[in-house]
């Protein structure tokens, strides 16, 4: 049995003394014996690598005991699994040399093997279930099949994903193919994940917010739901869209056990449109670690009030920044761990 199972008990709507805390990209550049690592190897051999993913994933549990960990991996091992190149560069970020731009590039993409093209992943997250000995519970990840599309179409990270747009408007029934393929290996990779340990899966949908609410429907929340509904018998899922408010309505009728809301989307309207029922994690805007600690806590506690200690992770609105002081990072994590005492 995990020892703190705050964070499972949100999941499953139970009452609890104080919510629990986590913070998405938490294994990150502001932790300094992270960047010691990223200091010695590249980016895509500390994912490959189980003992180095594992230590990294375990890094910020002994620094600033968060009540979660979420394995240290990357969305983009989708497509690398599937037969498309994925590099990561020096101060520019994922680059993909080949990406999807015609009919015939989509049918040679393929549905692999996971534990032939992924099998690092399950030997890292079975060292860290052994490394966390049951004190805190794992979560296992996958970016949605809308932003992998993104990436893969378009080659690299962007401001509006034109070309990935495009290609969906252009060459629907294309697209629609690529969509379900990946849909496909992330519900394989993600059922190895579940086997191989962890305790829930997050689903982080980074780009949806670039579609229109029709255009979210058919491209990016049609193929999510595919993914809840494979998954929900077997674990709890999260689905996180970053400027997704427009379907947090859709969303909170699924399978999901719960949805993640930025910090553009207030407390209280993220539970209106969620209809009120469904546990809902965020939304603390990262960059406001920079303000003083006591700030920090001060409005933590009114986030906390604001959404409801229940069915309620305290978490950012998305990933923690680079240029974060630990102690503000801490802070952030001790203000929950403070609340109601």
């Amino acid at each position: 049995m995990i020892k703190n199972d705050l964070f499972l008990k949100a999941l499953r709507g139970e009452t609890v003394e104080r919510p629990p805390v986590w913070m998405m990209r938490q294994a990150g550049r502001y932790l300094p014996e992270f960047i010691a690592l990223r200091d010695k190897y590249d980016f895509f051999t500390r994912c490959q690598t189980p003992e180095l993913a594992a230590e990294i994933t375990v890094q910020p549990i002994r620094r600033i005991a968060p009540d979660v960990a979420i394995l240290f991996s990357d969305i983009l091992v989708i497509p690398q699994a599937m037969g498309i190149e994925v590099l990561m560069k020096e101060n520019f970020g994922p680059f993909l040399p080949n990406p999807i731009r015609t009919i015939q590039d989509v049918e040679k993409v393929i549905v692999p093997d996971i534990q032939e093209t992924l099998g690092y992943v399950m030997d890292a997250i079975k060292l860290t279930k052994e490394m966390l000995n049951d004190e805190v519970p794992l979560i296992g990840f996958a970016g949605s099949p809308w932003t992998i599309f993104c990436y893969a179409v378009e080659g690299k990270g962007s401001k509006s994903f034109d070309m990935a747009k495009g290609f969906c408007f252009t060459h629907p029934e294309a697209a629609h193919v690529l969509l379900q393929k990946i849909t496909d290996t992330t519900i394989l990779y993600l059922k190895e994940k579940i086997k191989a340990g962890v305790d829930a899966v997050q689903i982080f949908d980074s780009w949806g917010g670039m579609l229109s609410p029709v255009d979210y429907q058919e491209f990016s929340w049609k193929y999510i739901n595919q993914i809840v509904e494979a998954l929900a018998d077997e674990t709890h899922v999260i689905v996180f869209g970053k400027g997704c408010w427009f379907a947090l309505g859709e969303m909170g009728k699924s399978r999901a056990s719960a949805l993640g809301v930025d910090w553009t989307c207030s407390p209280r309207n993220a539970r209106y449109l969620s209809g009120g029922n469904i546990t809902l994690q965020g939304n603390f805007d990262p960059s406001r670690l920079l303000s003083p600690i006591p700030t920090i806590k001060k409005m933590v506690h009114e986030m906390i009030d604001e959404f409801g200690k229940d069915k309620y992770i305290v978490n950012l609105g998305h990933g923690i920044l680079p240029n974060i002081p630990v102690d503000h990072a801490k802070a952030f994590i001790d203000a929950v761990k403070e609340y109601n005492q």
